[in-house]
Parts: C-alpha cells; sequence; structure tokens
C-alpha cells in the first residue's frame, strides 16, 4: 500500500538525498562566493546516489516489508558513513588558513536518518499489525 505513513518518510528522504543537495552547498569561504556542492566529490556524489537509490527501492518493496526494513537499516548505514565523511571534512576545514564556514547541506544525513527511523517504526508498527490479525483467523 503506498499511502502508508512510511512511505512519506521514504518520500521525504529520497528529496532530501536527491533533490536538496544540488540546492544546499556543503561549504561556503568567508566572503560567501565560493560555495562547494556536493558534486565536487566523487564520494559524495556515490553515496548520495545510493541513498537515493535505496529510498526509491523502498518504496516501490511496499509488499514485503522486511525487504524495507532492511532497506532502510542499510541507508540509515550510508548516511551514517556520509555524516561521518562531513565532520571529517568539517573538522579539517577548521585549520585552513582562509576561514570558511559550513552550510546547511551538512546536515542533510541527519535529516535523512531521522525520517528512515520514522519510517522503520511504521514498517514494524504494520508488521506487528498483520501479525495480530493473523493470529486472530
Amino acid at each position: 500500500m503506498i499511502q502508508r505513513i512510511q512511505t512519506l518518510y521514504l518520500a521525504l528522504v529520497a528529496i532530501v538525498s536527491g533533490v536538496l543537495p544540488f540546492i544546499f552547498p556543503l561549504w561556503k569561504d568567508e566572503m560567501g562566493q565560493n560555495q562547494v556542492f556536493f558534486m565536487e566529490d566523487l564520494t559524495y556524489v556515490a553515496l548520495f546516489g545510493l541513498s537515493f537509490t535505496l529510498a526509491i527501492g523502498a518504496i516501490l518493496a511496499y509488499k514485503k516489508r522486511q525487504n524495507q526494513f532492511v532497506m532502510n537499516r542499510l541507508n540509515i548505514i550510508l548516511n551514517l558513513i556520509l555524516l561521518g565523511l562531513f565532520v571529517y571534512r568539517s573538522l579539517n576545514l577548521s585549520g585552513e588558513e582562509t576561514a570558511s564556514e559550513k552550510g546547511i547541506g551538512i546536515f542533510l544525513p541527519i535529516v535523512a536518518i531521522v525520517c528512515l527511523v520514522l519510517a522503520n517504526r511504521a514498517i514494524k508498527k504494520d508488521e506487528e499489525l498483520v501479525k495480530s490479525v493473523d493470529r486472530l483467523r
């Protein structure tokens, strides 16, 4: 069923991973003229692309809740790796010659992780509901 609440959460993850990185920069220099987007590093492109693909795949696997749950877990791990790379990079940015400020794009994996956790909770509730109905038969 596509109209379930976890589909909304997964669609939000797809938007956060597939659309918003094109809009929000990861870093800016002190003048705000040089903005660094995710497209400048192939690692970030691959990780955001995989996160987007897993979110869309989980939406399309709505009939198999266990597969959806596993895909979301993999996506959480992927976003944690992406967040770790951003934190590592931001810690290295603080020692550079020109001061730079961090962009809002660094926080996109956090939003994705929160939405994925909420989607997994909803999937678990659905699974428990189906199991309880099966017991009544």
